[in-house]
């Protein structure tokens, strides 16, 4: 075995029951890295030390051997962010339909309910908790 393959296969023993780099660990890197360059153009000492903070921390994420509990931090952040991206994405979706349908909330539940624009008025189902209310489209 070579030196490189030997010093891979001690890293791959080190590492083995370790967290290793998850999607927050990866966004810690990526905050730290972003934050690091802006303090380059500033230079203050909080922005480096809020760098330094989410290296660390990204670091301490990766060589956890509390897998479970990183596992459910990393689980809450993914969805937090799904949420996010599908909310943002849903209003860019409005904005782009916006010329060919209106949209209305639910008063009940909240829900966003679409009608073709130029429909007139008109008695809307909701779907998810069947309230009945008039809007004009």
């Amino acid at each position: 075995m070579s030196f490189f393959g030997k010093i891979k296969m001690a890293l791959a023993r080190f590492m083995q029951g370790r967290n290793g780099v998850d999607n927050l660990g990866f966004a810690a890197l990526w905050g730290g890295l972003i934050i690091s360059l802006l303090d380059s153009f500033v230079s203050t000492g909080l922005l480096y030390m809020l760098g330094m903070a989410l290296y660390i921390y990204a670091l301490w994420r990766m060589m956890s051997r509390n897998v479970y509990k990183r596992a459910e931090e990393n689980r809450k952040y993914v969805t937090t962010v799904e949420g996010i991206r599908t909310k943002v994405k849903q209003f860019f979706l409005r904005v782009k339909n916006s010329k060919e349908y209106k949209y209305f909330k639910c008063p009940q539940c909240k829900v966003l309910i679409r009608l073709k624009r130029g429909s007139g008025a008109k008695v809307i189902h909701c779907p998810k908790c069947g309230c009945e209310f008039n809007q004009k489209a």
